[in-house]
């Protein structure tokens, strides 16, 4: 599970960089409905492959943050076994 989170929390935070991206600069439809949707799947594929993890409050509460949630959760978790 930790390969997905790994995986998932990349692209959620790259899809919401792009996101941004695209909003303060040209904000193009297409984009966004794109990347949107994408986002939204990493998000949840943060949250999900997170409580499949573990059973720990922390690195759950963290899954929630959009953007960086799934980083500091992987972060967490990394710590907790080593």
């Amino acid at each position: 599970m930790t390969v997905l989170l790994r995986i998932a929390a990349r692209v959620e935070l790259i899809s919401l960089l792009l996101l941004l991206a695209n909003l303060a600069t040209v904000h193009l439809g297409p984009v966004a409905t794109l990347v949107g949707p994408l986002h939204g799947c990493a998000y949840l594929s943060v949250i999900g492959a997170t409580l499949a993890a573990t059973r720990r409050g922390r690195p759950r509460l963290l899954a929630l943050l959009p953007g960086v949630g799934g980083l500091l959760a992987e972060r967490t978790l990394r710590i907790v076994q080593a």
